[in-house]
């Protein structure tokens, strides 16, 4: 499917993806991609307008319904001759809608390859001596044939447990329980696309908010506009700093130390946070030992840390790049309170025939930039 300013998309379907027939791609006139940072899966769907008796709309309802085992769906973009993949997962539901003229709807949705790892519940295995890494690590080696490449960053409390205190066990899905672990460890947990089709990178680890930023999402300046739109909401209520409970082995007096939300990998991107921020006390954890609660400390404090969100939506060919999430972005011409970087929270593909556009969520700590130019 080409697109104005060169932009080129690749569809690839099958057991093993390969390029679609040509009178695929010709049906298909409208693609939804949905790319977050790990709080839910990332997923896609794909409109088809296809005659009513098309053996295509047979093909896709027999494998959307479990004719075959396993129908991978991968797009690719082409921008400025690099490729690029922005989804690469599993058909999970087909849908028939009535049209005009003889031509009917065929809607294709499915979402990344970790719906495959949310199938069958795997309770009761246990992993003796294993700290959370190694066990993540064993969850993702099984998913190693459909191009998975696991990117497993310890914590600094990565310890393993004494076989002879505890044997940890799996609950749930091996989905549900690799977000677990990152839950407890502050950690995210998501599945990138790429470098090459059919290949995914499998990334449980912190939220890594620094790096070589994306080119600035410009507004306000006229003719170097970037953006279709662009908004800001300061939420300082959602900004909270927990305060953790333990024992003192001695005594059994409880203590409270209350954690910081800035990390090496998660630096301030703001100058000035809400204040004062909200304080929460975390008293579930004073049955825990020192590490486990400075841990659910982490784990809090990073998931609620930011105060500051953008909503925007731009047009790929005046962008003249593919905004990718998980990222870092500049933002200028939005005033001296919102100007400077921000972290990609989600972004949401939409294309069509003479069309490429994408909405975006930004987020960051504070107001104000803690750099005084903002990288073009």
């Amino acid at each position: 499917m080409a697109m104005p300013g060169g932009v080129q998309l690749s569809l690839l379907i099958g057991p093993v993806p390969v390029p679609a027939p040509r009178e695929v791609v010709d049906a298909l006139v409208h693609v939804k991609v949905e790319d977050g940072s790990g709080e839910t899966q990332s997923g896609f769907e794909l409109n088809f307008e296809l005659p009513l008796r098309s053996p295509l709309r047979t093909l896709f309802l027999l494998t959307g319904g479990g004719g075959v085992p396993l129908m991978r769906v991968v797009l690719v973009v082409t921008l400025n001759g690099s490729a690029q993949s922005i989804i690469d997962g599993v058909m999970t539901n087909v849908e028939t809608r009535p049209g005009e003229g003889g031509v009917g709807k065929l809607v294709v949705k499915g979402k990344d390859l970790s719906a495959l790892m949310d199938i069958i519940e795997l309770p009761g295995i246990p992993f003796p001596a294993m700290p959370p890494s190694a066990r993540v690590l064993l969850v993702l080696a099984k998913y190693a044939a459909l191009g998975v490449v696991p990117m497993v960053i310890p914590s600094v409390l990565d310890i393993p447990p004494l076989p002879v205190q505890q044997i940890p066990q799996q609950r749930g899905s091996d989905y549900a329980y690799v977000k677990k672990l990152a839950g407890e460890a502050g950690y995210v947990f998501y599945l990138e696309p790429g470098p090459a089709p059919g290949t995914s990178k499998a990334y449980w680890g912190p939220e890594i908010r620094f790096g070589q930023p994306q080119p600035a999402l410009t507004t306000g300046m006229d003719a170097r506009n970037n953006v279709d739109q662009l908004s800001f909401d300061f939420d300082k209520e959602r900004k909270t700093t927990p305060i953790v409970f333990f024992q003192e082995p001695v005594s059994k007096a409880p203590i409270g130390i209350p954690i910081p939300d800035i990390t090496p990998m998660n630096p301030p991107l703001g100058l000035v946070p809400p204040l004062p921020p909200k304080v929460v006390k975390l008293d579930k954890t004073a049955h825990l030992s020192a590490p486990e609660a400075l841990m659910a400390g982490l784990a809090y404090a990073s998931q609620h840390s930011d105060s500051v969100f953008g909503h925007g939506r731009l047009d790929v060919a005046k962008y003249g790049r593919l905004l990718r999430s998980r990222q870092l972005v500049g933002v200028r011409g939005a005033g001296l309170p919102f100007d400077g970087l921000y972290y990609v929270k989600s972004v949401t593909h939409e294309i069509e025939r003479g069309a490429y556009k994408q909405g975006f969520t930004l987020a960051r700590n504070g107001l104000v930039s803690t750099f005084p130019t903002v990288p073009t």
